[in-house]
């Protein structure tokens, strides 16, 4: 069920009190400040008195607001270098998760995409796990991880992925409520979980960011160089078409792609945030190339008024409307790339629609994450809950 269509985000707020409910927001790791972190933050405004529970804590990476609640680390967190390798601790953390007393507490969200949703929960609280993705590296990327690991890794991997999807499967059934952050992750959930999710989007603070009147006429690509983002594609499509595309972001693939690029693509490298949104609201179109289990990128984009032209798969699908948002193309190939933008370009109602596609952008808006998410855990817990008030109050 997509809540974010059943809750209207104007008139849904819990009347329930949780105060007096002892609440442990599990997340796999705090080791900066991403999308993850950015849902556990809104769900601290919602359980302000909640224990965090991780793997590994590093209190100098995350927020203020992070930092004034109690965290509590597993054993993960005492083992070698576990604060800048914790991912090689990766058998151990089912038995970490396991280690831990929950008898006290009477709601766990787990958020989850490492190892987080796999706590003992007492029989007769509620556990409801927020998914980012299923484990990726022992799911459906498991091949891609294991072609670019290590020698070692790449031995182990194959054992070590068994015995994890073994435990990952068993531990869904802990789990009393699963919810996806976008209909692609539901759809994962059921294939590997066999188990029903509703869909709450992540929050996105679309009040940050503003339309411009100065809009440039070059496209803009942001975020992570990595191999499965497909920057690559991007600066192949603009190297072909002569376009002019502005690239934001670092990443292993960054060397690479400047050598191959031609003079109408530059390069910035990582920028700071007051400048990154800038660059969202001056750019013509975003280019959004990979497959992304959500996307908060576009979204932010689309909060500063201007069209995207993202593959249509995984959450691009959920946020990326045609003729709304933005385009679609359907093959990752160069040519299908410049053909969507070709179509954009022709498309003048949609260029010059800020206005419409800020407002399209609103449904993702972090007010009405919190009015959903308080939503569904009083109704778990059968508190009274009320759909008069303003999302605006939470």
């Amino acid at each position: 069920m997509n809540l974010s269509e059943t809750f209207p985000q104007d008139s849904i707020c819990a009347a329930a009190d949780f105060s007096k409910l002892r609440v442990a927001i599990v997340h796999y790791w705090l080791v900066g400040m991403r999308g993850g972190e950015k849902v556990v933050e809104n769900l601290l405004d919602l359980f302000p008195n909640a224990v965090i529970i991780t793997h590994v804590y590093d209190p100098d990476q995350v927020s203020s607001k992070i930092r004034k609640q109690e965290v509590r680390e597993t054993f993960i967190s005492k083992l070698p270098g576990a604060r800048k390798h914790y991912q090689k601790y990766l058998p151990l953390m089912p038995l970490a998760l396991e280690l831990i007393d929950m008898t006290e507490f009477d709601v766990i969200i787990s958020s989850e995409s490492g190892p987080a949703k796999g706590i003992i929960p007492r029989p007769d609280s509620v556990h409801l796990c927020y998914c980012h993705s299923p484990m990726r590296y022992i799911w459906d990327h498991y091949h891609i991880y294991r072609a670019s690991a290590g020698r070692l890794a790449k031995l182990m991997m194959p054992f070590v992925a068994h015995k994890m999807r073994i435990w990952d499967v068993s531990s869904a059934a802990r789990v009393d409520r699963f919810v996806a952050n976008s209909g692609f992750i539901a759809q994962r959930i059921e294939k590997y979980y066999r188990r029903e999710a509703d869909v709450i989007y992540p929050p996105v603070e679309v009040a940050g960011f503003s339309i411009s009147e100065d809009v440039g006429h070059h496209y803009l690509l942001a975020g992570e160089m990595v191999s499965y983002k497909r920057a690559d594609l991007a600066v192949d499509a603009f190297n072909a078409s002569g376009r002019n595309l502005v690239v934001v972001g670092d990443g292993e693939m960054r060397a690479e792609l400047e050598q191959k690029a031609r003079s109408n693509i530059t390069f910035l490298g990582r920028v700071p945030f007051s400048e990154l949104k800038r660059q969202f609201a001056t750019c013509k179109a975003l280019v959004f190339p990979g497959e992304e289990d959500f996307g908060i990128i576009p979204v932010e984009v689309m909060a500063s008024g201007r069209p995207v032209v993202a593959y249509g798969r995984g959450g691009a699908l959920d946020t990326v409307v045609p003729g709304v948002s933005g385009i679609h193309f359907h093959e990752q190939t160069a040519d299908a790339l410049n053909t969507a933008i070709d179509a954009l370009e022709a498309d003048a109602g949609l260029l010059n629609a800020p206005e419409k596609i800020r407002a399209h952008a609103a449904r993702f808006d972090q007010q009405v994450f919190k009015a959903q998410i308080a939503e569904l855990v009083a109704r778990e817990l059968g508190l009274t809950v009320s759909d008069t008030c303003s999302a605006s109050q939470l």
